[in-house]
C-alpha cells in the first residue's frame, strides 16, 4: 500500500511565505514525476507544478517567478516552496505521484490528502 501525505500548509499573510512537504511511503519500486496540485472552492483541481524523476520542472503561469518545485529521491520526498504568496493563491494543495509499486510494472497514479493554504491578512 503506498501513501502520500502532505504537511505545512496554513494561514500565512499576502506576500508571505510556505513550504508544502509531500511524503510518499510504502511498497514504492520507483517514483516517475512528482506534482502538485491545488483546487479552490468551486474550481476545478489545476496542476500548480511539476517535477520529474531527473529534475526537469514545470510550472503554472499562476506560480512562474514565485513557486519552486523540488524532490528528495532518496527520502521519496517532494516539496513546494511558495513566495510572495497572493489571497488567489488559496486552495486546498494536493501532492501527485506517479509510482511503481514493489510488485510491478503499472504505474499508478497516487493523492495525498490535501493540505489547506489559506492567504489572508
Amino acid at each position: 500500500q503506498v501513501q502520500l501525505v502532505e504537511s505545512g500548509g496554513g494561514l500565512v499573510q499576502p506576500g508571505g511565505s510556505l513550504r508544502l512537504s509531500c511524503a510518499a511511503s510504502g511498497s514504492i519500486l520507483r517514483i516517475n514525476a512528482m506534482g502538485w496540485y491545488r483546487q479552490a472552492p468551486e474550481k476545478q483541481r489545476e496542476l500548480v507544478a511539476a517535477i520529474t524523476s531527473g529534475g526537469s520542472t514545470n510550472y503554472a503561469d499562476s506560480g512562474k517567478g514565485r513557486f519552486t518545485i523540488s524532490r528528495d529521491n532518496a527520502k521519496n520526498m517532494a516539496y513546494l516552496q511558495m513566495n510572495s504568496l497572493k489571497p488567489e493563491d488559496t486552495a486546498v494543495y494536493y501532492c501527485n505521484a506517479e509510482i511503481t509499486e514493489e510488485q510491478g510494472p503499472v504505474i499508478y497514479d497516487y493523492w495525498g490528502q490535501g493540505t489547506q493554504v489559506t492567504v489572508s491578512s
